[in-house]
């Protein structure tokens, strides 16, 4: 799939490269798109619990695998611990105990995970740990709802075998694979929280309207709903305090816009307010906690940036420390050893891909790691700046836009990537696409249309029923704000994008014509109808959801909304160079999506370029 789909560069420049003399002044040099798309030599970085051993992916016989090495050797000295060729594992985790690495498998990209566990210390040379398949069932999907912190033979997850909808709870042993039922879920349970001490303290129900609550479970109390929130508004529980008896809790119930931060007592479910963003322009966005101590570390905001406000100084201090060292790049921590005298850290910008270091806080010692796109040469990429531009209906949408260098910065070709969801926002930082794209020469804009999240209720509900109309409005006003500024040529505008990104190109190559001059579609959604019809069953608990944002297929009015959005009845409007790419195995949008569309085009003896992978999913 990776090969195939960066073949939609060759639609994108034949259909708007340039034409015409274009003022340069020392543009990079052409980079190899192995060095944005390749398999990373080293990624996904770990520390062993007891800190004496980085674990990290890496190619094994062309296929991402799992490697391990000694805290002090050379990567280069490192042992495979997986030996997989059907599928790249894309991540995993140490059991608390370091006995055992943990990873989550699906088969050709259907989602329906198991799980399974290896004992790395059987690695050596010539010798590759045999991966145990945990869960071992088929057409289930498997989830990790929690790791045991007293028990570190523990999980507790989620098994949707009796009924594909709903999960019932499960204790799993790591060494033996034994499964015991805990909870046979059906009160349309979607998620089970547990508290400090592994006891199963709360769990949320979504009812058939929608709308949700918070269940008080067990610990020798009666079980009770604590806390309800419509289906229009956003609550969720993050983790309990160092006391263990109340909870961090994010919601955005009633008149509130943004969400903020709570305490809440779960004998009770009355809350206390914490915090919101001190500037008041998002959501609430990330609460840091400290494994060992279970003390707050930090909250975080983003806006067009990422703003932390630290609580721990300690932690303030190390991060300090690391900033002097490293500049002006953005700090994470990303993993440590169990007593946290060790971290991975990851510094980067938005022209510096991600490097890791290990840093020793009791000698403030910073160390060089690895880099997963090493051979990037930094110099040439392109900065990327936050913009706002004003919608059709004058609502502000927030975007990032990389401008190529040594290109000027007129009349440039455009490319347009809205992001997929559509409930999720794009950030500021190193964007492979935008770096790739940028140097060939395009300038790139890639946007949170309203409906997009961390904005506040308002903005994320603007969105509903809009999709094709508010929400592309949203996307094609911004090209016309970059024509109008001079910055893009309106005759080479070309639009890319993946899931809703993917229904947001062929939207706009229907719903407006005249804009782009060819576009990709990444397993985009092409009928709107079929699409609600046939989500994956353990969406259930969603569908009331898509319905109120999309429209819903089982009502008259729905459905008439529904026909109106969907690109396919639109097709006959398509009249510039189009490129197709989908997963065969995709659950979420099915491979009927983008069939329909190609049918139909072919129909008509339009040629579309359409690329399916056998192998492959939802990306």
């Amino acid at each position: 799939m990776k090969t195939k789909l960066f073949i939609f560069v060759v639609i994108i420049i034949s259909a708007i490269s340039c034409h015409t003399s274009i003022a340069q002044n020392n543009p990079p040099p052409l980079l190899d798109r192995e060095l944005f798309f390749g398999d990373p030599q080293i990624s996904g970085g770990q520390l062993s619990p007891d800190g004496a051993y980085i674990s990290f992916m890496k190619p094994y016989e062309g296929t991402r695998n799992l490697w391990v090495k000694k805290l002090d050797a050379d990567f280069s000295e490192a042992l495979p611990v997986t030996n997989r060729t059907e599928r790249p594992i894309s991540g995993y985790f140490w059991s608390r105990d370091g006995k055992y690495i943990l990873f989550v498998m699906d088969q050709g990209g259907d989602e329906n995970y198991n799980i399974y566990a290896l004992d790395p210390s059987e690695a050596k040379p010539g010798v590759i740990p045999q991966a145990r398949n945990l869960t071992n069932l088929k057409e289930v999907r498997a989830i990790i709802y929690h790791v045991s912190r007293s028990n570190p033979d523990l999980l507790f997850v989620g098994i949707n075998d009796r009924d594909k909808a709903w999960h019932d709870l499960y204790q799993l042993s790591i060494s033996t694979g034994e499964l015991k039922k805990i909870r046979e879920n059906t009160r349309r349970y979607t998620t089970w929280i547990f508290d400090n001490n592994d006891l199963l303290r709360l769990a949320i129900i979504t009812k058939e309207n929608g709308d949700n609550e918070l269940w008080r479970l067990g610990a020798g109390r009666k079980e009770g709903i604590i806390y309800q929130w419509g289906l229009m508004e956003t609550a969720y529980p993050i983790a309990f305090n160092k006391e263990n008896n109340k909870i961090y809790f994010v919601s955005n119930k009633g008149d509130v816009d943004k969400t903020e931060l709570y305490l809440m007592d779960v004998n009770n479910g009355k809350t206390s307010f914490v915090e919101k963003d001190p500037e008041n322009k998002v959501d609430f966005g990330g609460l840091s906690t400290s494994e060992k101590t279970l003390e707050v570390i930090s909250t975080s905001y983003t806006d067009d940036y990422t703003r932390i406000y630290f609580k721990d100084k300690t932690f303030e201090s190390y991060y300090n420390t690391i900033k002097s060292k490293l500049g002006d790049v953005e700090i994470s921590f990303f993993s440590a050893n169990l007593d946290e005298s060790l971290f991975l850290i990851a510094a980067y910008s938005d022209v510096k891909p991600s490097s890791v270091f290990l840093f020793n806080t009791a000698t403030n010692e910073l160390t060089f790691q690895y880099a997963p796109r090493e051979g990037i040469p930094t110099e040439y990429m392109a900065s990327m700046k936050p913009i706002h531009y004003p919608s059709s209906d004058g609502l502000m949408i927030p975007a990032y836009l990389t401008l190529p260098k040594g290109m000027g910065e007129k009349k440039l070709p455009l490319v347009v990537m809205p992001h997929g969801g559509p409930w999720a926002r794009d950030y500021w930082g190193f964007n492979t696409y935008c770096q790739f794209l940028a140097n060939r020469g395009y300038a790139v804009l890639i946007m949170n249309f309203r409906g997009s999240t961390g904005f506040g209720k308002s903005f994320l509900n603007a969105g509903n029923k809009q999709w094709g109309e508010l929400m592309q409005d949203d996307i094609t006003w911004g090209v016309k704000y970059l024509v109008e500024k001079g910055i893009a040529d309106p005759k080479r505008v070309a639009i890319f994008g993946g899931s809703y990104g993917g229904y947001a190109t062929l939207a706009g190559l229907t719903f407006t014509p005249d804009i782009y001059a060819c576009g990709v579609s990444f397993v985009g959604p092409s009928n709107l109808l079929t699409l609600l019809n046939s989500i994956p069953p353990y969406w259930e608990s969603s569908r009331k959801v898509f319905h109120e944002r999309m429209g819903n297929p089982s009502s008259e009015e729905g459905k008439k909304l529904l026909v109106k959005q969907s690109p396919l009845f639109s097709a006959h409007k398509i009249k510039v160079p189009l490129m197709v790419v989908q997963g065969q195995n995709d659950p979420r949008v099915k491979k009927t999506e983008s069939d329909q569309i190609v049918i139909a085009l072919r129909d008509r003896g339009f040629a579309v370029e359409y690329l399916n992978a056998p192998d492959e999913g939802h990306g």
